[in-house]
């Protein structure tokens, strides 16, 4: 399996929360990816990195939310998930994923 810098690059880190944990019942993993990543380059690092067969992938952007640091008026960043669904008998144990 030859993972290139650039699938480290897409692909940012694992997301667990307690929804994420509720879709990886159904097969589906979640990643926090690139902004400017798409859907066929996200299949593409998961397939290499991980070794498995992708069935589906979604995708949402969370935009940043205003906040205020010390009085000053901040944002917080945009963030992409990807919502990776694995083809029957594949799974990816993210505890020690990336």
């Amino acid at each position: 399996m030859s993972a290139k810098a650039e699938h480290y690059d897409v692909i940012r880190k694992p997301i667990i929360t307690e929804k994420s944990t509720m879709a990886s019942e159904n097969g589906a993993i979640v990643f926090e990816v690139a902004i400017d990543s798409n859907k066929p380059q996200i299949k593409e690092a998961v397939e290499s990195l991980f070794g498995v067969k992708v069935k589906a992938v979604n995708t949402t952007i969370t935009k940043g939310k205003v906040k205020r640091f010390r009085g000053q008026l901040g944002r917080r960043k945009d963030v992409k998930k990807a919502y990776v669904t694995l083809e029957e008998g594949n799974t990816i144990d993210v505890s020690t994923g990336l």
